[in-house]
């Protein structure tokens, strides 16, 4: 216990959040995050890096892009769609950036 004269040494500062590099190992997501939030942060990543705003993508480049990072392509698609950081109209024909 201190005492009236002792102080205690204030604890080191800790990170709210870990950066998204830390998911990945040699380029490759190494997991797809169970945490929400986490999983959040990196969608917003993946969105932000692997498509372009004001473009067009079919099903199949959609895949082919999120196949660089992590080979279940069909979850982080959908985690996208359902984050609403990639739209599609209900046929699926193509793909867009959303927020």
């Amino acid at each position: 216990m201190p005492t009236e004269h002792q102080t205690l040494a204030p604890l080191p500062p800790t990170p709210r959040t870990h950066p998204v590099e830390a998911l990945f190992s040699h380029g490759r997501l190494v997991a797809i995050p169970r945490k929400e939030a986490r999983r959040e942060q990196l969608l917003v990543h993946l969105a932000d890096t692997l498509f372009e705003r004001e473009r067009s993508y079919t099903e199949r480049e959609v895949n082919e892009a999120l196949l660089t990072v992590h080979e279940d392509c069909s979850a982080l698609r959908r985690y996208l769609v359902v984050a609403g950081l990639l739209v599609r109209p209900r046929d699926g024909s193509s793909y867009r950036r959303g927020r």
